[in-house]
């Protein structure tokens, strides 16, 4: 662990200092070099998944896919979804628009003696064990990332913005990041709360996250394999994954859990919680009002018209509640 640390500080410090810092003196931005150092780290984690992406999930694919690529115009917009949030993008201009904000409250908050539950010290010569300290932390962030991820399916507002993932027919290793951009913002507003509530530290945080989505990454790859009836109820399997996002079991904002299989790595959340499906068999995915026979809704085939979209379920669901109210 500590050489891997090693090697990951070297390519930060080297990528900052060759590429990075003088691209911001050239435009001026001496003020960022420490967060943008900082933000160095998230870029070589992104780098890192892709190469996995790429040189691991992607073979996967090809050696046992679940049904042809029949809409590569799809997946080449998952894949722009999954550069925007992997490389850093999404978080750089979340650096410029949150970052102040944020660090003002919880500046203040510290201030005012906030508490925070600091998981490596509850058990001293244990939890302060840097991989089990990030076991710990795994096991919290997926519990949060499970509640999270119902309520995306089970509160009306939510599940308007939440859409846009789920209208993805051909699911691939490269559907995990497409979202819509607010609905990546309140997602990172939630995880980023709660770390600070918990104590993770800055580059923990990172790896946590990185590890996240490389799971999720491989969970939505058009790959046929499951881990056996034991290993299902370990970890998350693309056929696990599946089945949640299979159409005609997708939930819909009705106020009752109709949905299943939720949880991100571990699906001892979703067995603990009764939403655990183990009888997936690889069915098409996306959302039922799709279907010609239901409407053929439209959830948009660019990049704009996905969040312009979203945007308009949103405030459609909002005029109707006020109507309603």
């Amino acid at each position: 662990m500590d050489t891997f640390n090693h090697l990951i500080g070297m390519a930060q410090e080297g990528l900052f200092e060759s590429v990075i810092q003088p691209v911001l003196y050239k435009l001026g931005l001496s003020g960022v070099i420490e967060d943008a150092y900082d933000a160095t780290l998230w870029l070589i984690a992104g780098l890192l998944q892709l190469a996995v992406l790429i040189c691991v999930i992607g073979p996967l694919q090809r050696w046992r896919p679940v049904e042809p690529i029949t809409d590569r115009r799809a997946v080449r917009l998952d894949v722009l979804y999954t550069i925007i949030h992997r490389l850093g993008i999404f978080r750089v201009a979340l650096f410029f628009a949150i970052d102040p904000f944020w660090d003002t409250i919880f500046g203040s908050l510290h201030v005012w003696g906030l508490p925070t539950l600091q998981l490596d010290y509850l058990w001293p010569g244990v939890t302060d064990n840097a991989l089990v300290s990030l076991a710990i932390y795994l096991v919290v962030f997926d519990l949060v990332e499970y509640l999270y991820h119902r309520a995306q399916h089970n509160v009306e507002w939510m599940w308007t913005l939440h859409a846009v993932h789920h209208s993805q027919r051909q699911m691939t290793m490269w559907s995990d990041n497409r979202n819509h951009l607010l609905d990546d913002l309140l997602h990172d507003v939630v995880i980023v709360v709660v770390s600070q509530l918990i104590g993770v530290a800055p580059a923990q945080f990172v790896a946590i996250v990185a590890i996240l989505q490389l799971v999720e990454s491989f969970s939505h790859a058009n790959l046929r394999l499951h881990f056996g009836r034991l290993g299902e109820r370990l970890l998350v399997s693309p056929r696990f994954h599946r089945e949640h996002h299979g159409i005609a079991y997708e939930t819909t904002p009705t106020g009752k859990v109709v949905g299943s299989n939720y949880a991100v790595i571990f699906p001892i959340w979703d067995i603990l919680f009764r939403t655990a499906r183990f009888d997936g068999n690889y069915g098409p995915t996306g959302i039922a009002d799709q279907l010609p026979d239901a409407g053929g809704h439209d959830y948009g085939e660019t990049f704009l018209s996905q969040q312009w979209l979203g945007f308009k379920r949103l405030f459609t669901s909002r005029r109707r509640r006020a109507r309603a109210a």
